[in-house]
């Protein structure tokens, strides 16, 4: 059984309709009730941010901060983490320039990076914004796809964010005409190491997803998915990461004029995309009816939560908004189980508390009414 990390204190300051709020849990599951607008999803917000990125909004730093805050946020958690207890705070403040930047203090002393808090918490989370997941756009799934790689191999957002850096400069090069071979020519194998990493991590994760399932029994409320990757280096059936490097490399060298006239680079992991099919039905995902389409995210979050425990050691910290809204009574209570099941705490929200009357004593309950938050006697 993985170890269970679990959030026992949050604290934030000046956090959207939050001025101050102070809360305390007991390291079961936590589920939070109130009307449209009172302020649930921003509390599960504030948890987002105990990992690395803009949070489950993905907002601009400067949008989170209550309106009227004369500085930045501050979201506090004290935690039994994958490291054992540690005091986590993060928050925002002016940057150097104009703008406003991120920090982060672990146990009290300034991070090196925000990458860090991998090593104390892995925070997952599943939102009504992402229903349409199937049916937008590639960039919308491959950042999905990235966040669940980022789970489990840390590293990966680091190669992420050099690679763009990368394709950056790549392009001012060549729109700006300076076309210095030896400087593209660093840049692209640079470009090459980087994406051809970045496509095998993503190759792996799905791999890692698609043993898990079939080693798993099937769960009828939610159908299995099948995924799949393309977009990028689609025609390598190669297993050497040096081979497909070569490949990609070349392709950057081939295709430089028509990238520079395009004005950006068209060849890379950044144009890849995650396929996904309703296995029983066999058909894609995109064609299948809302209903189906949101029992299939269900089931890959709670696939990829199972993987991250098995993995880690260690069972993260679920965030599933308004997650039991479109779900029949019979269903929520094997959503309840499953998610009981990978042995971590989950926050779960709603805006009425009968709809979670199946978790019974495996949760805390509160009441959340307009930036102020109640406790729900047992």
């Amino acid at each position: 059984m993985p170890e269970k990390t679990a959030i026992n204190r949050l604290t934030l300051t000046d956090f959207r309709n939050y001025a101050h709020a102070a809360l305390r849990f007991d390291g079961r599951h936590v589920v939070l009730t109130g009307d449209n607008g009172s302020g649930k999803t921003n509390l599960m917000e504030a948890v987002s941010f105990l990992s690395p990125g803009r949070g489950l909004r993905r907002a601009a730093y400067a949008d989170v901060a209550r309106n009227g805050a004369s500085a930045g946020f501050t979201v506090f958690a004290a935690i039994e983490g994958m490291s054992g207890e540690a005091d986590i705070g993060t928050g925002t403040e002016a940057g150097p320039e104009a703008g406003v930047v991120r920090r982060l203090r672990l146990n009290g002393a300034p991070a090196g990076a925000i990458e860090e808090l991998l090593d104390h918490l892995r925070v997952l989370w599943l939102t009504p914004s992402m229903d349409g997941l199937f049916t937008g756009g590639a960039s919308d799934r491959r950042r999905f796809l990235d966040r669940l790689v980022l789970s489990i191999d840390p590293a990966h957002g680091r190669r992420a964010t050099d690679f763009e850096r990368a394709m950056k400069s790549r392009n001012r090069l060549l729109s700006e005409n300076r076309w210095d071979t030896t400087w593209l020519d660093g840049i692209e194998e640079q470009m090459a190491g980087l994406g051809v990493a970045l496509m095998l991590a993503r190759r792996e994760m799905l791999g890692l997803l698609a043993r898990l399932v079939d080693e798993g029994a099937p769960v009828a409320a939610f159908p299995v998915p099948v995924l799949a990757l393309s977009g990028f280096l689609d025609d390598f059936s190669g297993s050497i990461a040096a081979d497909a490097e070569d490949v990609y490399r070349r392709s950057l060298a081939e295709n430089r004029g028509r990238d520079a006239a395009a004005g950006r680079t068209l060849d890379g992991p950044h144009k890849a995309d995650l396929l996904v099919r309703h296995r029983e039905k066999d058909i894609e995902a995109e064609r299948c009816s809302t209903g189906e389409q949101k029992a299939l995210l269900v089931g890959l979050v709670l696939a990829h939560a199972r993987l991250t425990a098995g993995m880690t050691g260690h069972a993260p910290v679920l965030l599933l908004d308004e997650i039991a809204a479109h779900l029949d009574e019979h269903r929520r209570a094997i959503l309840f189980d499953l998610v009981h099941a990978i042995g971590g705490q989950a926050f779960m929200t709603g805006t009425d508390a009968s709809m979670f009357s199946a978790l019974g004593d495996r949760a805390e309950y509160f009441t959340v009414n307009n930036g102020t938050v109640t406790r729900r006697k047992d």
